[in-house]
């Protein structure tokens, strides 16, 4: 099976065609030029793409098995978004709670001057 027979092309809006490659080729082209079995000039005329694209594939790649290495293993960990959240629903909280006090320090404040 060549590794071309999954490509498919769509049109840009100046006409040009612009190739969509297959997950498996993108993986096939990041390990190609990770190894040094081609340069990413050469990967992107053997895959018929623009060389930024190659480029964006190999950075994806890459942070995609950095984020997979990183990951514990077991249960999956809280996302980076997930532990802001969290975060700020704590300051949330901490602040609703330091708001109540300042308001019945306050009220007793004022209440104490309107009798004396």
């Amino acid at each position: 099976m060549n590794s071309n027979s999954t490509v498919s092309s769509t049109r840009k809006s100046n006409g040009k065609r612009r190739q969509v490659l297959a997950p498996s080729q993108k993986y096939e082209m990041f390990v190609a030029v990770l190894t040094e079995q081609c340069t990413q000039r050469e990967a992107a005329e053997k895959w018929k793409v623009d060389r930024c694209t190659v480029s964006t594939i190999c950075r994806t790649a890459k942070q995609g098995a950095l984020d997979a290495l990183s990951a514990r293993p077991g249960r999956p960990g809280k996302t980076g978004e997930q532990v802001e959240l969290e975060e700020a629903k704590a300051e949330i909280e901490r602040l609703r709670a330091t708001v109540a006090e300042q308001a019945v320090v306050l009220h007793l404040h004022e209440g104490k001057s309107r009798w004396g």
